[in-house]
């Protein structure tokens, strides 16, 4: 055999698999290698959560009671309840929970329920990690961040069982399929997650336009129907019992919330936090904000929502592209997190998945980037509030949406679907 060269000895061999760490770490490629890595790890830490943490009940116990009372035969919302006080949840809550009801022995197997929540911890991060590999928004070490690095949303999943996750798993599914093109499915999975807990109409602004946009007036109301048909398919046994004390409770926006548990709020005193007029005020700032955003920010390449609603045809061709599918829901959420009257502990998973994508859709550097987010789960984490985690909160908020709506990328990729859509009409 010849001797190999100086050179073919200098050059070290390489294979199909030698990586770089800092490519898997930092390549949008790579976005898959990260997603398994966390995802396997994820079990593993779930099991060791469930394993040696013990258990808190706060409202596991409540929604066993509360379905019980649908098996026994009432369909009347105004006399089902639990420890906790009334049901406040729509219709889909009691489907699901009556199906955890009887696997887990009337709520009582609490081991089983947990590893369930696991199952379902781990569905939806499939979900979101395929949101993410298609909108390669984010570099890979950024889910990191999103998985392991929060003990407040694994306690939400695994030690408390409540039924937020449940809610945001069909979102996170409707949105999926919202970027597969698949608007009609996507928007009866849509309606099954407002069917559970009724934060998912935070992002109904945002669907609303997106259907404007792709469908024009008319078209959009058959997918708008969709949502309202299975609204009313699921609530029809109770609607037949009490209509008036179904619509009351399931979509009840009026309760007032408890100050001891807010997370947000904490930097003022009880009076002012259980004050109408100051309720009524973030609400107008919440849809100010949504308002500005709509005219100013969504679909400017078509004159925005007032130039939408003059279109009744349906489009020849798709403008929508992945991206502005999601970053469009995600910020129509986050405004509504950002002016919420309350946020209580469960509320963080509402929009944890999505604060890395809102974060890398602004002009921040990394590093500031990351330090929100680790200011933000540190706020959560803080128990209970204080006034300067509130604060704190509040001012990771404002920064984020300042960044949203300065970004030079989101004017930069407007710009760009404008050109898409001249191109579109052009062939």
């Amino acid at each position: 055999m010849p001797p190999r060269s100086q050179n073919q000895q200098s050059q070290p061999s390489r294979s199909g698999y030698d990586i770089p760490i800092k490519t898997l770490l930092f390549d949008r490629k790579y976005l898959w290698f990260s997603a398994t890595v966390f995802f396997i790890s994820e079990i593993f830490v779930n099991v060791t959560v469930i394993e040696k943490v013990k258990y808190t009940e706060i409202d596991w116990k409540a929604y066993m009671q509360e379905v019980e009372g649908v098996i026994n035969g009432t369909y009347d919302y105004m006399q089902l309840k639990g420890d906790t006080g009334p049901l406040v949840y729509p219709a889909g809550f009691v489907y699901i929970f009556m199906a955890l009801y009887h696997a887990t022995d009337a709520g009582t197997n609490i081991k089983l329920a947990q590893y369930i929540f696991m199952g379902l911890y781990l569905m939806n991060l499939i979900m979101v990690f395929k949101i993410y590999m298609r909108t390669k928004k984010i570099p890979p070490y950024v889910f990191f961040f999103m998985c392991c690095a929060s003990y407040r949303v694994h306690s939400i999943y695994v030690l408390r069982l409540f039924n937020d996750p449940v809610a945001m798993y069909f979102l996170y599914v409707a949105i999926c399929l919202f970027m597969d093109k698949r608007w009609t499915v996507g928007c009866f999975f849509f309606s099954i997650a407002v069917s559970i807990k009724m934060n998912i109409l935070l992002f109904a602004p945002a669907l609303l336009i997106l259907l404007l946009t792709q469908f024009g007036f008319w078209w959009t109301i058959p997918r708008l129907a969709v949502c309202a048909l299975v609204q009313l398919g699921l609530a029809w046994p109770f609607l037949q019992a009490n209509p008036e004390g179904y619509i009351l409770r399931s979509f009840e926006i009026s309760r007032q919330f408890f100050y001891k548990w807010t997370v947000n709020w904490r930097l003022i005193p009880e009076e002012l936090f259980l004050n109408r007029h100051f309720q009524l005020g973030l609400l107008a700032l919440h849809l100010l904000v949504l308002f500005l955003f709509a005219v100013h920010r969504w679909n400017r390449r078509n004159g925005g929502i007032f130039a939408l609603l003059k279109a009744p045809t349906l489009p020849e061709k798709s403008v929508l592209n992945e991206n502005y599918i999601v970053a469009t829901l995600f910020t129509s959420n986050f405004v509504g997190m950002a002016f919420s009257r309350t946020l209580h502990y469960q509320f963080y998973v509402w929009y944890f998945h999505t604060l890395p994508y809102l974060l890398w859709s602004t002009d921040y550097s990394d590093m500031i980037r990351l330090l929100i987010l680790g200011v933000i789960e540190l706020c959560w984490n803080t128990y209970p509030s204080t006034p300067l985690s509130s604060g704190a909160l509040h001012f990771c908020h404002m920064a984020i949406l300042i960044g949203l709506w300065r970004s030079k990328e989101e004017r930069r990729a407007a710009a760009a679907r404008s050109q898409i859509s001249q191109d579109a009409k052009d062939e």
